[in-house]
């Protein structure tokens, strides 16, 4: 009911899973509520929608499938990527990849234990999803309870465990809820839904430093902030621009840029729409816009000084629709403004 009221609000659910599909089907008749399901503990990505599926690693060694099964453990899954068990069970799966010499790694989840291709776990499945849904990393809540789920918190702007998690994952978390297992799980929806810009809710571990002084640094949190840099020519306004383009950029989140007078075409981390002789298209900025790693710089060179305000008038509703659906772009940031915004 909580992932109803979620999706119901905009929201857009994923569930990201240790479990086998065939093992979650059987368990759980509900994947509907989920735009994508990262199963395997990232091995796999299912789509609820189409059925589709599309494994994220490589098969599942044979090898040491049979090795395991000739040392009796059990129990053993096999699925399309992954090889589960449980402790300790973990030693004869260690000493398999050592004398096969195959490049897998161990992963535990509260007794659990899986054999996965390296470099594939939660994180990278969610990843993957999110490719496919063109959503940012920095759009995400994550919340989890065991080992497997530190990479996929790391991942997410905001982190949560719920009271029964364990401690090492209650101790990195950004938020740690008051209910365990669904309890927290609702919980959270709850407070996501009733007041998402709540101040608890926004991480301190993303800021990062557009200068110093006093030898101290001088630092943003890049959500949930608005900025006016003002001041006469030469003050360094367009020096802390590039500064605060150059961060954003380094750490993902999404920028679109307004660009008046072209003092940003030689800005290497975002694409440019508009030249001099060329007015950018509204539609060719929102499509680019689509794309979550892609950073867009609007130069009006090409627009009259006359009819710049009239072209901001018809591009901000179209890039507000675009955050209400994604909540990207991140920033939006106007140069020059008053080409743009007059009194």
């Amino acid at each position: 009911a909580a992932i109803e009221r979620f999706r119901a609000s905009g929201g857009r659910p994923i569930l990201v899973t240790g479990r086998e599909l065939p093992d979650l089907c059987r368990t759980f008749s509900r994947l509907d509520l989920f735009e994508r399901v990262v199963a395997e503990n990232g091995g796999l990505l299912y789509d609820p929608a189409t059925r589709r599926e599309r494994v994220l690693g490589p098969a599942s060694d044979a090898r040491l499938v049979e090795l395991m099964r000739s040392r009796g453990v059990s129990p053993l899954s096999v699925g399309r990527t992954i090889v589960a068990t449980v402790e300790p069970w973990e030693q004869v799966a260690l000493e398999g990849i050592r004398t096969l010499g195959l490049e897998l790694q161990v992963i535990f989840n509260k007794g659990a234990v899986m054999v996965l291709p390296s470099g594939v776990n939660k994180a990278t499945g969610l990843c993957a999803a999110l490719d496919e849904l063109c959503l940012s990393s920095h759009n995400v809540v994550g919340i989890g309870d065991a080992e497997n789920d530190h990479a996929l918190l790391d991942t997410c702007e905001l982190s949560v465990a719920v009271a029964n998690a364990i401690p090492t994952l209650k101790a990195r978390a950004d938020l740690v809820t008051a209910g365990a297992r669904g309890a927290g799980v609702t919980e959270l929806i709850d407070r996501l839904i009733g007041d998402p810009l709540d101040a608890r809710l926004s991480p301190r571990r993303h800021q990062f430093a557009l200068g110093s002084a006093d030898g101290a640094d001088i630092c943003i949190e890049p959500v949930g902030h608005r900025m006016l840099i003002s001041g006469p020519s030469g003050a360094g306004k367009s020096t802390l621009t590039n500064t605060l383009l150059e961060q954003l950029a380094a750490h993902r989140y999404q920028f679109c840029l307004v660009d008046p007078e072209g003092d940003y075409e030689s800005f290497a981390r975002a694409i440019r729409i508009g030249t001099s002789q060329s007015p950018p298209v509204i539609d060719e900025v929102v499509s680019a816009l689509k794309r979550p790693d892609q950073n867009v710089i609007v130069s009006l060179t090409g627009v009259t000084k006359a009819d710049r305000p009239a072209y901001f008038a018809s591009l901000l509703p179209r890039v507000q629709a675009q955050r209400a659906s994604t909540a990207r772009p991140h920033w939006l940031v106007i140069d020059e403004a008053h080409h743009v915004l007059p009194a």
